[in-house]
């Protein structure tokens, strides 16, 4: 891993005491440092809106923000100390982190795919499309479908499309890469179809070389694709944890006004597109104008319920090593908090 950038330098503001005729300077308190990973995806914009609007500031944080190569590689250094906050997908990996030891907290949503906003789309070779050959889910069977990574959240997903149409997990031929590769095997005909994050996704259709099949909200709405972690060490710092879920929810509240029919075209979209070009992977603003956008739950708290439902589907595929309580990674007391202080969220008129 390595440090990209911090957070613009907080001078001390000077408080002004009228003793009599005498004045003190006595200087605010030093800022909290909070070591926040970040991968430049999509959804990393959050802790940018609340570093750009001063949201950290107003809570007495100084941001330090740290490049990873994955969620993965996060897990570590939070488990340590080295890391306070970090992101990414809640695999079967991550409870059996858990068991092994590794205390985290599944804190707050980043991102979910509500009605609207099935931002991991099924995508399908064109050419696979146009002969007639894929027009919809019972023609996936025998096919070869990628995904990211095994056990991962896109495994539920498929499970749950090829359930729908009476086949079984085990009807496809799965294969596991990186985007880019993913991206590759799909244009040279070495993949059939596979789950695509955004804006990839939007990307390859674009080009003409893929059809989108499905978006995943409708084959599993609500589903929890991406979680903000704590690492023990920090969640216990209860205060300053909780500043910070305050200043994270209001950036996603910002997030969430720019929404609009599931892209980014509401209020304030052209900053938060320009936002996403300056801080994330994809430097073209137009695949963002784009591409179906994350729901981010403008209140914070995640769907424990649904991330339950995906470890009993980790749990049968026999990827679960023991025994271990979902719901107890799960603590939706900060963002609860945080809505209880800003009262709940409302959307302005677009």
């Amino acid at each position: 891993m390595r440090k990209i950038f911090k957070s613009g330098a907080i001078r001390p503001a000077l408080a002004v005491l009228a003793l009599g005729a005498c004045a003190v300077a006595v200087p605010a308190a030093a800022a909290d440092k909070v070591k926040i990973g970040i991968v430049g995806s999509a959804t990393d914009v959050i802790h940018i809106l609340a570093d750009k609007n001063g949201f950290f500031r107003e809570e007495n944080i100084a941001p330090e923000f740290i490049n990873f190569i994955s969620a993965t590689t996060m897990i570590a250094p939070l488990a340590n100390g080295d890391l306070d906050v970090g992101g990414g997908g809640p695999s079967a990996g991550m409870y059996n982190a858990a068991m092994r030891g590794i205390k985290l907290k599944i804190v707050a949503d980043k991102g979910s795919m509500a009605p609207g906003n099935g931002f991991m789309p099924l995508i399908v070779r064109k050419d696979l499309y146009t002969t007639g050959k894929v027009r919809g889910l019972a023609d996936l069977k025998g096919l070869k479908v990628g995904d990211t990574s095994k056990a991962g959240s896109g495994d539920v997903t498929l499970d749950k499309a090829l359930r729908s149409v009476n086949l079984t997990f085990n009807d496809v031929d799965k294969l596991y890469m990186g985007i880019p590769q993913l991206a590759a095997a799909l244009e040279n005909g070495a993949l059939d179809a596979t789950f695509m994050l955004e804006p990839m996704g939007t990307t390859l259709v674009a080009k003409g070389s893929a059809v989108m099949l499905a978006t995943g909200d409708t084959l599993y709405p609500n589903q929890q694709l991406a979680v903000i972690l704590y690492g023990e060490a920090f969640a216990q710092k209860r205060d300053v944890a909780q500043r910070f879920m305050n200043a994270w929810v209001k950036g996603a509240r910002i997030y969430n006004d720019a929404l609009k029919d599931g892209r980014i075209a509401g209020k304030g979209a052209d900053e938060m597109l320009q936002l996403l070009v300056e801080n994330t992977n994809v430097k073209d603003k137009d695949v963002y104008r784009r591409m179906i956008a994350p729901a981010i739950n403008p209140d914070g708290a995640v769907n424990a319920a649904g991330l339950k439902q995906d470890y009993l589907f980790y749990k049968g595929q026999g990827w679960i090593e023991g025994d271990i309580d979902p719901d107890s990674l799960v603590d939706n007391s900060f963002a609860n908090h945080t809505r209880d202080i800003l009262g709940p969220y409302r959307k302005p008129a677009n």
